[in-house]
């Protein structure tokens, strides 16, 4: 390719598919040099990509639709598969560009390859240039008054909170100065991110729009007809009440910033305190990459090394009907028909299914997790274990072992018509709320009328939940003693 008569810098997109409050995006306008717009399909170590088949579908898109941005700006993306530093030195050889400019990421592996790039860059005389913008916070940052990591999230909420006010997010570039010849790309189609035989992903389109468009619109929405009210409504999983970012956030196509931001000014028609709950969530997945930076295992090993003694049954029988929602209890299969339905889960109902996997089928954690990962387009390597090892009171600042949620009653309180049961679990539609969480103690002559046959066309439960109980604790007590 002939080269820019400037020389070029090479624009990194990583887990920041945006160009709204994108520090990299902005730093590379500002240099005044053409851009080269480039995303690196790296090996499945580096962390870049998508965690698993269901986001891979979402990324599929998402860099679909960054590249339609691109060329309203008369530019493109560039696809490019391969190990970064070798696949960025070629590039640099052949546009004669003498910068890279990224945006951090904060997972291991992604941390390690990306020191490694600048230090081998620099000695290149390559300017190698890394920005924030993808957390609140930088985890290397902000630690206690010892100097030391939070542990705890109260004392970290307390702690970004008077930290002050993010600064307010960049908007986009209204024009972009993007190299004149760009460098050949790959065909996204021949990554093969999307399912086909059989597309187990039909329905996801029906819920979700993956790109920055998407995300500012679901952010608008949430805004205008959900905050108010959130603190309350966000734990009933058949309303419209939580904001449905997860997924844009996960890819980067909207950043925290942007979010935060559109919580300010909001006083005078929405309760303080939905403002506030809604911005422990943001904090939450801000925590969970603190802990994350500091504790590189977080999804394979106990945080709480304690629970390392924990005798796990991990039934595969049993991990195999709680994967396919044939549980016998109503909402743990709902939430799991819900998860591979539209490759996503109501907060609540995560931790129900999370609960039941654990405690009542005392199944590892981390095969949890390791499916989650998988299904789900808002998969997070810092939310994910971090929540994963939160419910099953291994983590920091966990839930403890012995809260062990009653998935019926779970049911009967968060959606107490059984109006999110029936979504997703069509055999049931036509029982009514008395029983729509207890079907197994249902009359026959209900259950009739209502066309289930338990066993048959609905499961009996795979487990007596309060035998259940008794044996999670037993084998609890069990470690601890052992400890």
């Amino acid at each position: 390719m002939a080269k820019d008569a400037e020389k070029p810098v090479i624009l990194w997109f990583r887990k920041d598919l945006r160009l709204d409050d994108n520090q990299a995006v902005d730093a590379a306008h500002r240099s005044g040099r053409p851009i080269i717009p480039l995303y690196l399909r790296e090996p499945e170590a580096a962390g870049t990509g998508a965690l698993g088949a269901a986001q891979a579908w979402w990324l599929h898109h998402s860099l679909k639709a960054l590249d339609e941005s691109l060329r309203k700006r008369q530019g493109r993306l560039v696809l490019s598969s391969g190990g970064a530093l070798e696949v960025l030195c070629a590039l640099i050889r052949e546009s004669g560009a003498e910068a890279v400019f990224w945006n951090r990421r904060y997972d291991p592996s992604g941390i390690s390859i990306d020191s490694r790039i600048k230090h081998e860059l620099e000695q290149q005389a390559i300017e190698a240039r890394s920005f924030g913008g993808q957390l609140l916070h930088e985890p290397s940052l902000l630690m206690t008054g010892s100097g030391t990591p939070y542990r705890v999230y109260t004392p970290f909420w307390r702690a970004l909170e008077g930290a002050g006010e993010p600064g307010r997010p960049v908007e986009a570039p209204a024009k972009l100065l993007l190299a004149s010849q760009l460098p050949k790309s790959e065909k996204l189609e021949s990554w093969n991110l999307l399912p086909t035989k059989p597309d187990w992903a039909g329905d996801f389109a029906d819920l979700w729009t993956p790109g920055e468009e998407g995300a500012q619109e679901k952010l608008g929405v949430f805004v205008e007809d959900a905050l108010d009210g959130y603190k309350q409504n966000r734990d009933y999983p058949a309303k419209p009440a939580t904001s449905m970012l997860s997924p844009h956030l996960a890819l980067g196509e909207i950043s925290p910033a942007r979010i935060w931001d559109a919580t300010r000014g909001l006083s005078s028609r929405v309760p303080a305190t939905d403002i506030v709950h809604f911005r422990k969530e943001i904090a939450w997945r801000e925590f969970s990459y603190h802990l994350l930076f500091h504790f590189p295992r977080l999804a394979s090993a106990n945080w709480n090394d304690r629970f390392d003694g924990f005798e796990w049954r991990n039934d595969g029988d049993d991990f195999k009907a709680w994967c396919r929602g044939m549980t016998g209890y109503p909402i743990v299969d709902a939430g799991m028909r819900q998860l591979w339905r539209h490759g996503w889960m109501h907060n609540r109902v995560r931790m129900i299914v999370g609960s039941f996997l654990i405690k009542d089928l005392m199944i590892d954690w981390r095969r949890g997790e390791a499916w989650f990962r998988d299904t789900l387009v808002d998969a997070d390597p810092a939310n994910n274990a971090a929540s994963w090892q939160w419910v099953a009171g291994s983590g920091a600042d966990a839930s403890p072992f012995f809260r062990i949620f009653n998935p019926v009653l779970q049911g009967e309180t968060f959606d107490p018509d059984g109006d999110y049961v029936r979504a997703h679990v069509p055999e049931l539609q036509r029982l009514g709320a008395k029983y729509i969480h207890r079907p197994f103690e249902a009359p026959k002559s209900v259950l009739d009328e209502a066309g289930i046959t338990l066993g048959q066309t609905y499961p009996k439960p795979i487990v007596d939940h309060k035998s259940a109980r008794n044996r999670a604790l037993a084998a609890y007590n069990a470690m601890r003693d052992a400890a």
